[in-house]
């Protein structure tokens, strides 16, 4: 029995002390190395956070072996426009990204998470309808390093906000800042680099960032240039000024010298989608001047955004709290019922460009009394309340407190189809992760949210045959990575860290529908962030390895 028990005892001992080669193998996967190249059979090996090896492996042995024969392995995809600070706080696991193999989500569209002066640090800590946190940063990278202390299953990076830096310094009024206070943000910009932004990001739309001349933009911009930072917007106009929108973003990019992109490329309105085609000149002309510019899109025909967007930026001078005051004076309400039929040619009509109420569909609400009205079209609840879809659309504001979250259909298929096969364009869900329970339930939600990547490569690569799965693939991790000018990530490639995904590339499908929106994709199989597997066989494991990513311009 003593030697039964010896015996055993060494048994354990050689286990515990054996040598693996890698930390994981990933086995006869067809390797989609994110360069749109022809794919190719092979092993991968992982050690620790990074790819360790590629090619064949069939004489290593791993801690952890994975067989991926038949199924397609490819760099994690890089969301390049994320909505998910906030969610990210209430579900660290990024379900919904992660079933669509997103490994990666940038933030930044105009707001992001700081800076934050006291008086935003308090607004951010009242204004919690849903999810509720605590304000425990000032700093963008104090938002970002808590989110990695915290615990996270992806990756994360972010512009900082054109808006936030403005609010900072100069408040939401319209007026152009002081050579002071310009100077200050300037400052701003420039620590937010050093923290790891990647650039600025803005949202020329929405007020307060409407306010905003070009000049200011510039400036900004130069304070990041140094740092190799870039500039990424959601333009004046998407619509009736869009080709001048493109121009001054080309002009931004120019004269101060960075990188240029556009937010989720569109032309939007019925009436403007004929303009497509004198964008894409316009953008290729560019490049070929040697200005950077490149784009990134959603593959769906209708955005979300607020019920505001449908209102002259003046009325909303001073933030929504003056807007809410001035929609309940009479005279201002059927002024701003006029306007919202009005194709204006100074500002951004939403609600004109969608042509009717019946295209406007109502997703979000903070109060649970108005919840019933979600997946509903503005006209239907015009309908229910008897009275006219202005007036319905100005009560649910007031009586929400809130910008009221909608889709508006504004967008063509065609255009759809034309933007994505465009090789300098990326794609970014420009929505937050979500997860089909708790309190995500609590509001509905646009199908980008669950679909926008997997949809790319089921529908309009396997389906559509509009792009190979290869060029699909590349515009989704490498070039989203170029973009961003991050290093050793968007490529399968020793060396590079270990951000991986395996996906039948037959089955891959997105579910989500603007009917039943809470619906996670299909296909995905297994996901690995800096080499620590997150999701396996379609579950998620539990683990945290998300990081946050810097940009070129951090200093530790």
């Amino acid at each position: 029995m003593r030697k039964i028990i010896l015996v055993s005892f060494a048994f354990v001992g050689l286990v515990a002390c054996r040598r693996y080669d890698y930390d994981t193998i990933i086995r006869n996967g067809t390797v989609y190395d994110g360069n749109g190249g022809v794919p190719y059979k092979a092993d991968i090996g992982i050690k620790g956070d990074m790819i360790a090896f590629i090619g064949d492996l069939s004489k290593a042995t791993a801690k952890d072996t994975v067989d991926a024969s038949g199924k397609a392995v490819a760099p994690g995809f890089i969301n390049m426009l994320s909505w998910s600070p906030v969610s990210l706080i209430e579900d660290y696991r990024s379900m919904g990204e992660l079933k669509e193999g997103v490994t990666l989500e940038v933030f930044g569209e105009g707001e992001s998470m700081g800076p934050l002066n006291e008086r935003m640090k308090k607004d951010m800590q009242d204004d919690q309808p849903i999810f509720k946190y605590k304000v425990d940063w000032t700093s963008l990278g104090g938002y970002m390093r808590s989110m990695e202390k915290r615990g996270i299953s992806v990756n994360i990076a972010s512009y900082v906000g054109a808006t936030t830096i403005r609010t900072n310094v100069v408040g939401e009024d319209d007026r152009a800042p002081t050579a002071a206070e310009l100077d200050s943000m300037k400052l701003l910009v420039r620590e937010a680099m050093e923290e790891g932004a990647l650039g600025v990001g803005s949202s020329l739309i929405y007020p307060p960032a409407f306010f905003a001349k070009t000049n200011e933009l510039i400036e900004l911009c130069k304070a990041a240039a140094p740092y190799g930072g870039g500039y990424i917007s959601h333009m004046r106009s998407e619509g009736n000024k869009l080709n001048e929108a493109v121009e001054e973003l080309i002009t931004i990019a120019r004269e101060a010298k960075v990188h240029g992109e556009i937010y989720h490329l569109k032309a939007a309105g019925i009436s403007n989608w004929g303009k497509m085609d004198s964008v894409i000149r316009r953008v290729e002309r560019a490049r070929k001047e040697g200005i950077d510019i490149a784009a990134n899109m959603y593959t769906y025909t209708a955005g979300a955004t607020g019920m505001t967007a449908a209102f002259p930026p003046s009325l909303q001078d001073g933030g929504f709290g003056k807007l809410w005051q001035r929609l309940q004076d009479p005279k201002t309400r059927e002024e701003t019922k006029k306007a919202m039929k009005t194709n204006a040619p100074d500002w951004e009509n939403l609600y004109y460009g969608a042509g009717s109420a019946d295209k406007v569909l109502l997703l979000g609400f903070r109060r649970d009394s108005l919840f019933k009205y979600a997946g509903k079209s503005l006209a239907e609840v015009a309908r229910i309340r008897n009275t006219s879809p202005e007036d319905a659309a100005i009560d649910l504001i007031i009586q929400d407190s809130s910008r009221v979250e909608v889709a508006y259909f504004l967008m063509s298929e065609e255009n759809v189809k034309k933007q994505l096969v465009l090789p300098w364009v990326s794609f970014g869900s420009d929505a937050a992760s979500m997860a089909p329970e708790g309190k995500f339930l609590k509001q509905s939600a646009h199908p980008r949210a669950y679909g926008n990547f997997t949809r790319v490569i089921g529908h309009y690569s396997r389906d559509e045959k509009l792009l190979s799965l290869q060029e699909a693939i590349r515009k989704l991790t490498k070039l989203a990575a170029s973009s961003l000018h991050i290093s050793k990530r968007g490529e399968l490639k020793p060396g590079y860290f270990a951000d991986i995904i395996v996906f039948d590339p037959a089955t891959v499908n997105d579910k989500a529908t603007y009917e039943r929106p809470h619906q996670y994709s299909e296909g995905m199989l297994h996901v690995w962030v800096n080499g620590v597997q997150v999701l396996k066989n379609g579950n998620h494991t539990l683990a945290k390895p998300g990081r946050f990513v810097k940009g070129p311009g951090y200093k530790n």
